[in-house]
């Protein structure tokens, strides 16, 4: 079915959920490592700590994928799942702060991570399900504008609660601090709040022939069906897919050593302390959240600029610049003694940023089959969790052997990976680029 250019609020409603969605990805960056060591972790046991985030995205979101490419009834194809993901995310939001051991809160970040990613896979598969070739650079940009908007004000609450409403930004040891806390807790109404105006303002296309539609669904029905699926489109992934999954890698490991990384890099590298019960690591976890809403917000200016450059050079070219400024935005952290100049850092990160959360997927949509365009997303996510699971379970050792649990190195390992990711874009295949 020929599929009609929608107009610019259409799109806008159609990725406000995302909106949402960042708050509890962006909580969840900026705070996970510190509620870890705020209650009782070292430093080398951090990655693995995190792993459960990329381990539910791995199995989630192509089951998800499966499942909504085979659904359709009152609310939509993918709107039901996006809903019953931030239904259950936002509860997640309002436990894991108050998490009293590390173990809680470690199964709160794999609650957690599992909602949000309910929600999210859907998302990215509503853009490439509802617009022509044409609008969806623009598509996959109105929702990084989302996600940097959304991770700007989640990133900088507990900052805001500390410094605008005066809420306790320090606690005893072992206690999560009531700015963090309510951060979760306004984090929460946002995440359903966003998700709720999409799901009333946008209109799924049905399938074009309902009785073929459910002839297939039945002859696909069960578990072992959708495994096989699932495993039989993994094998024969287009080769613009298999191109973009290198690609991917290396800038998935970047991103997952700055998130998990960030917070014990600044704190001891900068604000010169370890010691998670004292102010000055505090207030260095608070300029972490504000370093976080700068690339974000940086990202979200972005996400209207890459399309234009992109239509007067290539996706490839822009995604190419993007990561490698990102990289270089990184590494520079190694060289940087002043915590306020770290935001110009974070500028060529949030640039990074926007393309990351735009352009592969403009480059991926042309090359999939629209019958499985689902699924396929979700199979993509497999190349932005593996090189986390594998930064998860190696990160940890390899700082603890060979860098003394230095946590800035880190932080100088993931700016090369990006920068490598940036030259490896340019061997991908672009199948609408003309």
């Amino acid at each position: 079915m020929e599929k009609k250019r929608l107009n610019f609020w259409q799109i806008w409603n159609m990725s406000f959920g995302f909106l949402g969605i960042q708050f509890g990805f962006a909580l969840q960056n900026a705070n996970t490592s510190r509620i870890f060591q705020t209650l009782g972790a070292s430093v080398d046991n951090i990655p693995i700590l995190w792993i459960a985030a990329p381990t539910t995205g791995l199995i989630i979101q192509p089951i998800i994928g499966y499942m909504s490419d085979r659904t359709w009834g009152r609310l939509g194809r993918r709107k039901p799942y996006f809903l019953t993901g931030a239904i259950l995310a936002s509860l997640a939001l309002l436990l894991m702060p108050n998490s009293p051991y590390l173990w809680v809160a470690a199964g709160m970040l794999w609650i957690m991570d599992a909602s949000i990613n309910v929600s999210m896979e859907p998302f990215r598969a509503l853009v490439a399900d509802l617009l022509p070739s044409e609008q969806r650079t623009m598509g996959f940009a109105i929702q990084s504008f989302f996600i940097g908007i959304g991770a700007v004000v989640a990133s900088a609450l507990p900052y805001i609660f500390d410094h605008w409403f005066h809420v306790s930004n320090v606690a005893a040891e072992g206690e999560i601090p009531a700015s963090v806390r309510f951060s979760f807790y306004a984090g929460a109404v946002a995440f359903i709040s966003a998700v709720i105006w999409t799901v009333a303002k946008t209109k799924e296309y049905p399938p074009a022939d309902i009785e073929a539609f459910q002839k297939q669904k039945n002859e696909s029905a069960g578990l072992l069906a959708g495994a096989k699926d699932i495993f039989k489109s993994f094998v024969h992934i287009p080769k613009t897919m298999a191109q973009l999954a290198v690609v991917q890698f290396f800038t998935w490991f970047s991103l997952f050593a700055m998130w998990i990384y960030t917070t014990p890099a600044v704190t001891k590298h900068i604000y010169h302390t370890v010691d998670t019960a004292s102010a000055a690591y505090n207030e260095g976890a608070n300029w972490v959240g504000i370093l976080f809403a700068a690339y974000n917000g940086f990202a979200a200016l972005c996400a209207f600029l890459l399309p234009v450059i992109a239509k007067k050079t290539s996706r490839k070219v822009v995604h190419m610049i993007s990561l490698v400024i990102g990289g270089l935005g990184l590494a520079s952290f190694y060289v940087i003694g002043d915590p306020t100049i770290l935001l110009v850092s974070m500028l060529g990160i949030g640039l990074a940023w926007a393309s990351i959360l735009s352009m592969p997927y403009a480059i991926l949509a042309g090359s999939l089959p629209a019958n499985k365009m689902g699924v396929y997303m979700g199979i993509f996510n497999f190349f932005i969790v593996i090189p986390q699971i594998i930064a998860s379970a190696i990160l940890g050792y390899f700082m603890k052997t060979f860098l003394q649990n230095e946590a800035i190195y880190a932080l100088l390992l993931g700016g090369a990976s990006m920068i490598l990711a940036g030259i490896l874009v340019l061997f991908v295949k672009d199948v609408d680029e003309k």
